[in-house]
């Protein structure tokens, strides 16, 4: 009896340190998580994982390998032993993505010509990244069109007079009038010291408090109060593989387009990285008088300069030099110059793409997200300002029209 007794009371220790193990390990999987759903869905994609590792006996996830390369390992003793640098060569692996889609995502660069301001004012909430304010002050080396700067990498000679035309892209009938999404959401700003936060590779991390996401979460906001509906995909389409980030992405434009013809801009919204030349990362930032410190911005355009079809580049480039004027006509250190890059960033797929660069590592969550709102605030009063004056002129169907085979042509 006393045996009995004995072997119940070692059962129940066993399950209760069972099942703190399990509330310990759920607690991390979902740490990340902002809703009941995120947290669930977190479960449900590493439950399978730990399963499997369990049955292999394999439980030394923290090295990064997965399942499969583990069970490759544990048939040779001689690979067991250096599992150690296999897991560190993979890791390597994993931070130099290559090529996508056959075009190369070149590094977004600070153009010589801008020069670094510092700020007038302390920052609020200080994250400890050094600030300067970039700005052009020689047009050597510039297309101007206006304020507008742009910095030309591709052999296409720009013409003042044709970008001032235009642009096609007009709001239309029907819903969602924007998609927004992001082709690397992993991409993250720097917290204040002190927060805790679970970082994926340098700079990125899958939580959306941090990362790009959040940015996207204010624009949609921003735009759906005033009257533009939109779409906001905050799929992480560069986790757990940055390789091939621009194939899916792509693939997810298409078909929303497919479901939803109404679309007609399509927002691609990164997060840069500025460094000096030791490496240090710092950040970009814009004083706006009476709503504190922004992070700076910059449009990204591409072209067909890959050798990639992209009939509708000039179209793209039109869009972001009226965005643009528009902003800096408000608030004049907001953007950097726009750059027009020869890889076409999937900007193909309609007359109304943009890639949005929203500040950089060194910049704070809080500063992106004021960049995200105000930049949302003017792209809808551009978009609106159009649609009006095209149903003063009665060319509001034929020019949302035009946007539809011109997106068609372009996919």
């Amino acid at each position: 009896m006393k045996q009995k007794k004995a072997l119940a009371n070692i059962l129940r220790r066993v399950e209760a340190v069972l099942l703190a193990a399990g509330t310990l390990w759920a607690a991390a999987i979902t740490a990340g998580s902002d809703t009941a759903a995120a947290a669930v869905s977190a479960l449900a994609e590493a439950l399978p994982e730990r399963a499997l590792r369990w049955e292999l006996g394999d439980l030394r996830s923290g090295d990064g390998l997965s399942p499969p390369a583990a069970l490759a390992i544990g048939e040779s003793a001689l690979l067991r032993a250096a599992r150690e640098d296999v897991a560190e060569l993979q890791a390597l692996e994993r931070q130099e993505p290559p090529e996508e889609d056959g075009e190369t995502r070149a590094p977004i660069v600070m153009p010589v010509e801008e020069t670094p301001v510092e700020p007038a004012a302390p920052l609020a909430a200080d994250n400890g990244v050094p600030a300067k304010t970039l700005i052009p002050t020689d047009p050597s080396g510039y297309t101007v069109c206006g304020r507008v700067y742009i910095s030309n990498s591709t052999s296409h000679e720009l013409s003042v007079q044709e970008l001032q035309k235009p642009f096609a892209a007009a709001l239309g009938e029907g819903e969602p009038q924007v998609l927004i999404l992001h082709t690397h959401g992993s991409e993250a700003y720097t917290p204040v010291p002190g927060t805790e936060i679970v970082w994926s590779g340098d700079y990125r991390t899958t939580d959306y408090r941090y990362n790009v996401v959040r940015v996207g979460d204010e624009m949609a906001e921003v735009l759906g109060e005033a009257g533009i509906s939109v779409l906001h995909d905050r799929t992480l389409y560069d986790y757990p593989n940055y390789t091939g980030a621009y194939d899916r992405a792509l693939a997810a434009i298409q078909k929303y387009l497919e479901r939803y013809p109404s679309i007609r801009f399509v927002l691609d919204v990164h997060r840069d990285a500025i460094e000096d030349g030791q490496g240090n990362q710092y950040k970009a930032v814009s004083e706006v008088e009476g709503l504190g410190v922004s992070a700076q911005m910059s449009l990204v355009i591409g072209s067909d300069g890959s050798g990639l079809e992209h009939p509708g580049w000039l179209e793209n480039l039109r869009l972001a030099a009226a965005v643009q004027q528009d902003i800096l006509e408000q608030y004049p250190t907001l953007m950097r110059p726009v750059l027009l890059r020869n890889s076409r960033y999937n900007q193909h797929a309609t007359t109304g793409s943009l890639l949005l660069e929203v500040g950089a590592a060194g910049n704070s969550p809080e500063e992106a997200v004021l960049a995200g709102r105000l930049f949302a605030e003017r792209l809808a009063a551009v978009l609106k300002e159009k649609a009006a004056e095209s149903a003063e002129t009665g060319e509001g169907a034929e020019s949302a029209e035009n946007g539809k085979t011109a997106e068609g042509a372009a996919s």
